[in-house]
């Protein structure tokens, strides 16, 4: 079988880390929310290193026979990666140093060090280590063949460079940078309307020589453990699945080392010092700059200026449900299409809302990924039992680093009396179901929300997703079979027609697709697709649109994250398009829509084209059949290719360039489709008004 071009997936997913970068390079955003993408950047960095590094960190500890089995070279990967990081840890310096700082010096705010407080300042700073930061600090001095102190995953340190005042002897030591108890940017005094602030890590430098006071300081450089996060549950299909995850989770703070990350300014004996103190592997460690943890910028005081920031951007009133008096009603005349953030959440609200109050509702049902802390739907959801209904729901206990939340949603849950079914092993469960059934002139009636994103109202704020509101028994049935086989763990009888279900049909349903648009393609008709999803990366799927490319089948890619796929190779790939959008919302719908001979097949879907969505997860990929909705899908889907000034155009280089093409006139696809959406409600609120004003309405 000929080999095809695919870009590593981890390679792929750095250079999506490094759009995230341009961010906040992009002087035309406005400051603070260039200082939030280096927060996103750095936390996404954080967990990739948590998770996808320490996997490749793990593969360099197995034997050489296992090694020889490997696809790929795990110490040339870990190397190929460092490289990377290395390059885009200079540029982010480069941004905070040489933009944002002086940026934020033009509008009267001032990042200070320690060397350049006043002595009003100094007087604070004194005051605040004493009342403040004393009690978390823990200084510890470093001495050779000791005990080596333990290093909290994520915890910045500084480490000390000092010598002993009477002798002259070199030593070193480690204090605490207590950014878990005390604000990481502190607000310094001031007289002349500036707001000065300085860095927890510079308070803490500037009070070391309080806490060694036998020692002179010569100086201080940051450090950082990131451990091992990985909980290696996926494949295990046996044992009490829940005290395994529960027990990982107590692990999770405690595991191996999978980066160590330094000031690149730290002298190379000091960093050797530290390497053989903490038993550290050179692959271990990573160059970054004067500080660490910059997730935390996400915390950076606004000082209530609006103008720094995105105008805001309302969330829009879906009219036909949020202000409607028979709810249920309104959803039995039609399907409704909802897309986040653009459209306000409190239709899905009400959909819960309304059925724990409603006499006729006798069943609730949902499948909970990730849930918000303060829900209203989980609240909504415990009311129902109260009033005497059927909840069930199905939480999955594997949502990475929500593990624990979703747990403790499961105890609440289960003491109000809902139906709780948890993860089974090895299957994670992704799909975004709920399922209400009501009795309705003496028969039922099955109501459903799918959707491509979680039951979650803070991310519905920031998340671009979509979601549809249904009666049609075609998807109703459907989706109550697969509620039961989560609630039941049986493999339904009759085969799924409308849904592509993962364990089922999905990625047999996908291929199916793509076939008919390659026969197509070789009988000389139209045949084209768009697909627009978070990550591609599964090998199959990806030689599958290769083929298709080489067929004929012209195909557009929105892919937000991962690209395994190199799209514009001549002979390969010169058909396909791909385009990245990484601007104020984040985007998380998946949407496939096929030409399918005119007949235009769109789907919304829980799974991305990865293997573990494909081949090993629970997801739903369902069919827009309503022509309007369908046409407003496809709409948005234009308006995203057509995207020329925050679309990056994917390659094999990960060059990361924009796309410029199209339309002369600047198209921010974000922002055009919040206005078109506002657009068509105030046109059918005028034509609500007009037809309320007619004269047969008159009578």
């Amino acid at each position: 079988m000929k080999e095809y071009p695919l870009i590593p997936r981890d390679i792929s997913w750095l250079s999506f880390n490094h759009r995230v970068l341009q961010e906040a390079k992009d002087e035309s955003l406005p400051l603070f929310e260039r200082i939030k993408f280096l927060a996103i950047y750095s936390s996404n960095l954080d967990e990739f290193f948590r998770v996808r590094m320490a996997n490749h960190r793990n593969l360099l500890r197995v034997g050489k026979k296992t090694k020889k089995e490997l696809d790929i070279s795990p110490k040339q990967t870990v190397r190929t990666i460092q490289r990377i990081v290395n390059r885009q840890q200079e540029e982010f310096s480069r941004i905070f140093e040489k933009k944002i700082i002086p940026e934020l010096a033009r509008h009267g705010i001032f990042l200070k060090r320690r060397l350049d407080l006043n002595e009003e300042e100094l007087e604070f700073a004194e005051s605040y280590f004493r009342e403040n930061m004393l009690p978390y600090v823990q200084p510890v001095l470093l001495i050779k063949d000791m005990v080596r102190p333990f290093l909290n995953n994520a915890q910045i340190y500084l480490s000390i460079l000092m010598k002993e005042k009477d002798s002259g002897k070199s030593a070193t030591a480690i204090v605490k940078i207590p950014s878990d108890y005390l604000p990481r940017f502190i607000e310094l005094p001031s007289r002349d309307g500036t707001r000065n602030l300085i860095m927890l890590d510079d308070m803490v430098r500037h009070s070391v020589s309080w806490m060694f006071p036998g020692y002179e300081i010569e100086d201080t450089y940051s450090i950082k453990l990131t451990r091992d996060a990985e909980l290696y549950i996926d494949d295990e299909f046996s044992g009490d699945l829940l005290s395994k995850i529960k027990a990982s989770l107590n692990r999770r703070s405690i595991g191996p080392a999978s980066r160590f990350v330094y000031d690149r300014t730290m002298p190379e004996n000091l960093l050797e010092y530290l390497q053989e103190t903490f038993e550290l592997e050179r692959l271990d460690i990573l160059a970054e700059g004067r500080y660490h943890n910059n997730f935390d910028f996400f915390k950076f005081p606004d000082f209530g200026r609006t103008k720094l920031q995105n105008p805001p951007q309302p969330p829009l009133v879906y009219p036909a449900l949020e202000e409607t008096e028979d709810f249920w009603g309104a959803i039995r005349e039609r399907d409704h299409l909802i897309h986040f953030p653009y459209h306000s959440y409190e239709s899905v609200v009400r959909f819960f809302e309304e059925a724990s109050v409603d006499p006729s509702v006798t069943h609730i049902k949902i499948v909970q990924y990730r849930v918000a802390k303060k829900s209203r739907i989980m609240q909504a959801l415990m009311r129902a039992v109260e009033a005497g209904k059927q909840v069930s729901v199905f939480i999955e206990v594997k949502a990475r680093f929500d593990e624990e939340a979703n747990l403790k949603w499961g105890e609440r849950l289960e003491q109000a009396g809902v139906h709780v079914h948890y993860s089974f092993p090895g299957v994670k469960v992704h799909s975004k179901l709920a399922l209400v059934r009501r009795i309705e002139d003496g028969k039922e009636a099955i109501y459903n929300y799918l959707s491509t994103g979680n039951f979650h109202e803070d991310t519905a704020k920031i998340y671009s997703d979509f979601g549809v509101f249904t009666a049609d028994e075609r998807l109703t049935s459907e989706v109550s079979r697969v509620f039961s086989f989560l609630e039941n763990v049986k493999v339904p009888e009759a085969p799924f027609e409308h849904l592509l279900v993962g364990q089922f049909n999905l990625r047999e349903g996908l291929v199916r697709l793509i076939d008919f648009e390659i026969a197509e393609a070789k009988a000389g008709r139209t045949a084209q697709m768009t697909l627009k999803m978070n990550s591609l990366q599964d090998p199959e799927m990806i030689n599958k649109l290769y083929e298709a490319s080489r067929a004929g089948v012209r195909i557009n890619l929105i892919v937000r994250g991962i690209c395994c796929l190199v799209p514009g190779q001549k002979g390969v790939s010169e058909n396909i398009h791909g385009i990245s959008i990484v601007d104020r919302y984040l985007e998380h719908a998946r949407v496939f829509h096929f030409h399918h001979a005119g007949d235009d097949l769109v789907y919304f879907s829980s799974a991305d084209f990865m293997t573990r969505n494909l081949s090993h997860r629970i997801e739903t990929t369902f069919p827009i059949y309503d022509p309007d909705l369908k046409q407003k899908v496809i709409t948005f889907m234009d308006i995203q290719l057509s995207d020329n000034t925050k679309a990056r155009l994917l390659s094999d280089q990960q060059g990361n360039s924009y796309f410029r093409g199209g339309s002369d006139l600047s198209i921010r696809s974000q922002e055009e489709t919040y206005h078109l959406i506002k657009r068509e409600l105030v046109q059918e609120k005028l034509e609500a008004e007009e037809a309320a004003d007619s004269p047969e309405n008159q009578g």
